[in-house]
């Protein structure tokens, strides 16, 4: 079931929920995004955590999508709780009251959280849990979900609605390569882009209204300057020695 028909439950689980929500201000928390390999809608991630220890996994998914998550652990003060996009502390399933599987619908599109810990009387020790979390998303039915829906939708297990490859170059002289990237648009041509060289790091570029107007600058970039054209549909971007042939497509979606 989706977290929208949990409500009848609210009241049995009211207790155990207030006991948890706050549990993340006073531990080390540390994040990981979920990425499924290429053809998988799935994967199996095994980790450790102790004492206060919490681990945050980021998962995009889109409205509609079909969600399991399952734990199999070898401490019993050992759960996950799943939050909402947006939601930092709130969640709207519980592992201690459902035994460790989430298995619903999705209602909003966005980058869901779980959130593995232990109870604070095995923290508190501490104790040490060794667990395996198995996630699953499935497509949605494109049935219920419409025209908008389907391209802003993210791409599952990433924080991007859209991923491939754009021409680029990362020093002066250098021959026009491949660059993979992903793009987050926020309606209207707002968003960026994000693009990861090929020996490692990455370069943002943020668009408003369908212009490229800012980079992410860092000391290194010195006093690089940014230069757009635009031909046809297509931008021609350079950052100092730096070039990007980025399709129109990719901001706007279609």
């Amino acid at each position: 079931m989706g977290y929208a028909s949990l409500s009848s439950a609210a009241l049995a689980t009211a207790v155990v929920f207030s006991a948890t929500l706050g549990l993340a201000q006073d531990r080390e928390i540390q994040a990981e995004r979920i990425q499924f390999e290429p053809g998988t809608t799935g994967t199996a991630i095994q980790g450790s955590i102790t004492g206060y220890e919490i681990v945050d996994y980021k998962i995009g998914a889109r409205a509609g999508q079909a969600m399991t998550v399952t734990m199999a652990t070898d401490n019993t003060a050992n759960y996950f709780n799943l939050m909402a996009p947006g939601q930092t502390e709130v969640g709207f399933f519980n592992g201690s009251v459902n035994e460790n599987s989430y298995e619903g619908t999705l209602p909003e599109t966005g980058d869901y959280t779980i959130r593995v810990y232990l109870m604070r009387s095995a923290a508190r020790r501490p104790e040490t849990a060794n667990f395996t979390l198995t996630v699953e998303i499935a497509a949605s039915d494109s049935g219920d979900v419409d025209q908008h829906d389907r391209v802003d939708a993210l791409v599952p297990g990433t924080e991007f609605h859209a991923i491939g490859s754009i021409p680029c170059a990362r020093e002066a002289g250098q021959p026009m390569g491949e660059c993979e990237f992903g793009v987050v648009r926020e309606g209207d041509g707002n968003g960026y882009v994000k693009v990861f060289w090929p020996d490692g790091g990455n370069r943002v570029l943020f668009f408003e209204d369908g212009k490229l107007t800012s980079f992410d600058w860092s000391e290194a970039d010195g006093d690089a300057e940014l230069t757009v054209e635009k031909e046809a549909d297509l931008f021609i971007v350079r950052i100092g020695d730096q070039r990007f042939e980025i399709p129109e497509a990719v901001i706007f979606g279609g």
